[in-house]
């Protein structure tokens, strides 16, 4: 019985330690499945926070519309073959962002580009410059997206090497770029304007570019083309200056200069430097000209408004469209030879042209050499509306002279000075005041 009664309470005993045992693993487990619980949810929420940073880059990131493309309206066959000016990428006013790089501008730093590529600039700085230093074949597109920079004595934007260079602004942004002390040279380069370029330089977008300096305003030692986008500028000396070229296929500009509003000339070769115009709207308040050309000055379209000393100077004027006022207080279009690659000439075959002259020893139209009128409407109001030196022919067009339509050109240089003492026919001016009624006048 004994026996019997040690066997089962031996068994109680084995059950009971059985049962606590179990409840001792079950006591574990919890803690284990807890923890990778808490695991699960730490990864979880690493990921969601990665998630959220990836939508904010994304919401960073700039997104634009469809893609939008000016059209040049280019001439072949006048004094420059303009086929060939505009490239397709100069005239597409939106950037591919696709493989672009975000870059954002602070105070006192410099930001140099040295590959080809698209680079969104964005923030707004206190001298800080964006520098593209480039391989010569590399095409580099800055994309301004409503950055403010005001820079003492550096440009904002310096092209030291590159094939070309776009500056395109955003749609719907406001970009101001400002010099407003000396400029500071980069060894033997004197950097002199808020935008300078050793190298071709395209401006483009469809938003607006403000610039301010104590200097020029953007130069160019090769090409500059204008293609798009609302340009203001504001500074002392050139507003635009280039050495090979200035052409315009679009944009509104708006300039306000103590000295040239576009001003085209190589100081090593004078058989480079033209102005070509095709479209857009450009505005020009000029201390000296509206737009000087070494070569040619050829305006195929678009709209031309200048108040300034001269308005328009070159070796060779070419008018073929376009509506142009000008006011000048000395000659309204000034061919003079500038360049030993084209025979003086001043030719309008198209556009509406109006020219309103101070008083004074001003010409409505002036060129040392030949002056031809083909086409288009020509407005003059002025004591002197013509002034050449070579030939002088009215071939066709509509041409108005203080408000009253002339049938040929009268030569202000032919006619010689106030007229003769008792008004001797053929050697008085324009009626010759101190000579009586005088004569015709010279002819």
């Amino acid at each position: 019985m004994k026996k019997i009664t040690a066997i089962i309470m031996t068994l109680l005993l084995l059950a009971a330690a059985l049962t606590a045992c179990q409840t001792s693993d079950t006591g574990s487990a919890s803690p284990d499945n807890s923890v990778q619980a808490t695991q699960t949810a730490a990864q979880t929420q690493t990921e969601a926070a990665k998630e959220t940073t990836a939508s904010q880059d994304n919401t960073a990131k700039l997104t634009q519309g469809a893609e939008v493309v000016t059209t040049a309206n280019v001439t072949s066959n006048g004094a420059i073959d303009a086929t060939d000016i505009f490239s397709d990428r100069d005239l597409r006013q939106t950037a591919d962002l696709s493989e672009a790089e975000y870059l954002t501008l602070t105070d006192n730093n410099t930001i140099t580009i040295d590959k080809e590529g698209v680079y969104v600039l964005s923030g707004s700085a206190q001298n800080a410059s964006v520098i593209v230093d480039a391989g010569d074949n590399d095409k580099v597109q800055l994309v301004l997206n409503g950055i403010s920079v005001t820079n003492a004595s550096a440009p904002v934007i310096y092209v030291k090497n590159a094939d070309k260079v776009f500056v395109t602004t955003v749609e719907n942004t406001d970009n101001s770029l400002t010099v407003s002390g000396a400029f500071t040279a980069d060894g033997d380069t004197n950097t002199d304007a808020v935008i300078f370029s050793k190298d071709d330089i395209v401006l483009n977008g469809l938003g607006a570019l403000n610039i301010d300096s104590s200097d020029n305003g953007i130069s160019g030692k090769d090409d500059i083309k204008i293609t798009g986008g609302t340009i203001s500028i504001k500074c002392t000396s050139d507003a635009i200056e280039a050495h090979e070229s200035i052409a315009i296929a679009d944009g509104s500009i708006t300039i306000n200069t103590n000295k040239d509003g576009l001003h085209a000339e190589n100081d090593e070769d004078n058989t480079t430097g033209f102005v070509y115009i095709c479209g857009g709207s450009l505005s020009i308040t000029a201390g000296s000209d509206g737009i000087q050309a070494t070569t040619i000055c050829q305006i195929d379209g678009g709209s031309v408004t200048t108040s300034s000393s001269e308005s328009i100077e070159a070796t060779y004027v070419q008018i073929n469209g376009g509506t142009i006022d000008i006011d000048a207080s000395d000659d309204g279009i000034n061919g003079s030879a500038k360049s030993t690659a084209y025979a003086v000439k001043v030719e309008i075959n198209g556009g509406e042209i109006t020219i309103d002259m101070g008083q004074g020893d001003t010409d409505g139209i002036d060129s040392n050499g030949d002056l031809y009128i083909n086409g288009g409407t020509v407005n003059v109001n002025t004591q002197s509306p013509f002034d050449y030196d070579g030939e002088g022919k009215l071939n066709g067009g509509t041409v108005y002279v203080d408000g009253s339509q002339v049938t040929e050109l009268t030569n202000q240089f032919m006619g010689g000075g106030p007229g003769g003492m008792g008004g001797d026919p053929g050697m008085g001016g324009h009626g010759g005041m101190n000579g009586g009624m005088g004569g015709p006048g010279g002819f």
